[in-house]
């Protein structure tokens, strides 16, 4: 199952589900129609805390509008139940999480490219600010205070379904909702000072503006949809690909994570308490713009892709603030 955030024309924000049609079924808006729909809570994070019960409405739902005649499904459209994906308005698919963890230096090729860097004993991360979110289609603001070395990094990112604290690598994936996908977009500005310092404060200085450079407003595009757990057999084997204008950067396979998702889950739920609707990502692999000669960085104009296998492609235009 596939589910979304999408922003209706009178700008109420309301959840929805992808048919085979590639149309999405407005789960709000088809409370009016179907009473099984009533039982479906409003917005992302409640859908998914309802857990198996709420999703087996949903199934329901979709069951019944695909069994329907053409002509009511004509009807459903000029309601504005059904929309077809190209005139959706995608926000990120959880669009208020309580945290957005990042995770970082997580895959083996690209400590690689960045200067043979040592992979740490403990998954590094950092939280994301929650105006960095951005849903599919919506453009990446180039910031006028530093504008000319935005970097792309493609992400597989988890989501979680219940409350998660201190649990155990082996029940880890018991919280887990489903999947989506990030481009932790990166203002590279303060990469070159982190490897050039050579006294500790220097570094951790340098860092912290590095960090700085990735919480800029619509810099984590999100989405388009989040895909229910049971679709995918194993997160630790899917291709991940980052096109910019159409060539690829970034091409690999998440079996070249450094930490799999129970161990980053177990490590960061011994301090973090993570609630329905969370969501962590897993680190991006090798091509990124910054690691390459000479980098490559986007510009306004540009339009950035990123495809996971199984969860689809979230797409991004580049733009002036």
């Amino acid at each position: 199952m596939k589910l979304a955030t999408i922003e209706k024309s009178d700008n109420s924000v309301h959840t929805a589900v992808l048919l085979s049609s590639d149309h999405l079924l407005d789960l709000e808006a088809l409370k009016e129609v179907f009473p099984i729909a009533t039982n479906i809570p409003s917005g992302m994070k409640n859908l998914l805390a309802g857990g198996s019960k709420v999703l087996a409405d949903i199934q329901k739902c979709v069951e019944m509008v695909e069994g329907m005649q053409n002509d009511e499904q004509t009807s459903l459209v000029s309601s504005e139940i059904l929309i077809s994906w190209q005139k959706a308005s995608f926000l990120p698919p959880v669009p208020d999480p309580t945290i957005i963890l990042s995770v970082g230096m997580n895959y083996h090729a690209h400590l690689e490219e960045m200067q043979n860097a040592p992979a740490l004993p403990h998954p590094p991360a950092f939280l994301m600010t929650h105006p960095a979110l951005n849903g599919s289609g919506k453009p990446i603001l180039v910031p006028p205070q530093c504008p000319d070395m935005i970097d792309f990094e493609g992400e597989l990112c988890l989501v979680f379904g219940r409350h998660c604290h201190n649990v155990p690598e082996s029940d880890a994936m018991d919280y887990v909702a489903g999947y989506t996908i990030a481009n932790d977009v990166s203002a590279r500005d303060w990469v070159a000072p982190v490897f050039k310092a050579e006294k500790p404060f220097e570094a951790i200085s340098a860092w912290d503006r590095n960090l700085l450079g990735k919480q800029l407003p619509t810099f984590c595009p999100c989405g388009p949809v989040i895909v229910t757990k049971d679709e995918i057999a194993d997160p630790h084997n899917l291709q991940l690909t980052l096109t910019l204008n159409g060539e690829v950067m970034q091409s690999s396979r998440t079996d070249d994570l450094i930490f799999n998702l129970p161990q980053i889950i177990s490590y960061f739920s011994k301090w973090y308490r993570f609630s329905p609707g969370d969501i962590v990502t897993t680190g991006s692999p090798p091509g990124v713009g910054a690691g390459r000669t000479p980098p490559v960085y986007m510009k306004p104009g540009d339009l950035v892709e990123v495809e996971i296998e199984g969860i689809g492609k979230l797409s991004s235009p580049v733009s002036n603030s």
